[in-house]
């Protein structure tokens, strides 16, 4: 099993560079594992504590269910991700029942800021944007996706994203292998990567075929 963690700022495109890897890889042969889904459970706080919860802090992500999932999958045995809503901060009572794959993605903001995890991944990917091209992305997703009004996307982004960003996320480039410049417009790095996860994939086949014995008599 290759396990890859693709991370990088809010709004730099690491979902569609994600999407683009998938489509050069076989069916059936990728899982997505996305950092959202470990928020930390917060349904019980009143709407106006959920308003300051600050989602790009990696004390809100909760890293060992994230990394122990991560584990059973590895050892070939099926997981129950959590379900988070951004709307209600809160956790559903519901699942997804992940099954392992030759290759996990792990993807989200923070991914490489928890050595724990990093060291869990064969492949570290850091997705790079213009802080500009970042923030327009953000107000679109969150007008659109989080029910946010423009006022507050710009106090969010101002007040969290990009101290935090400044803080946390951009400083884990450094333990990036791959760093991929212009999200999922960068054919070339997306092309890179694929190559790579289909020759450990080929390879993987190769070693689980079986040699038959060769009866023949000299």
């Amino acid at each position: 099993m290759l396990i890859i963690g693709i991370a990088g700022g809010s709004g730099s495109g690491k979902s569609t560079v994600v999407k683009q890897v998938i489509k050069h890889l076989p069916k059936e042969a990728v899982t997505v594992i996305p950092q959202d889904a470990y928020y930390k459970d917060n349904g019980h706080k009143s709407a106006e504590d959920r308003a300051k919860i600050n989602f790009d802090h990696p004390s809100s992500i909760e890293w060992n269910l994230l990394i122990r999932h991560l584990e059973i999958l590895k050892s070939s045995t099926s997981i129950e991700m959590p379900l988070y809503s951004y709307v209600t901060c809160a956790r559903s009572k519901e699942t997804v029942t992940v099954n392992p794959s030759k290759v996990i993605i792990v993807e989200g903001i923070l991914i490489l800021s928890n050595p724990r995890l990093r060291k869990k991944l064969d492949i570290k990917v850091f997705v790079d944007a213009d802080g500009d091209d970042r923030l327009m992305r953000i107000i679109w997703r969150d007008i659109e996706e989080r029910g946010r009004s423009f006022q507050q996307v710009l106090e969010h982004y101002e007040n969290f994203v990009k101290p935090m960003h400044l803080q946390f996320i951009e400083p884990t480039k450094r333990y990036a292998d791959i760093i991929v410049p212009q999200g999922g417009q960068n054919k070339v790095a997306i092309d890179i990567l694929s190559s790579r996860i289909k020759s450990h994939i080929n390879r993987d086949a190769d070693d689980g075929k079986i040699t038959q014995p060769n009866n023949k008599q000299p």
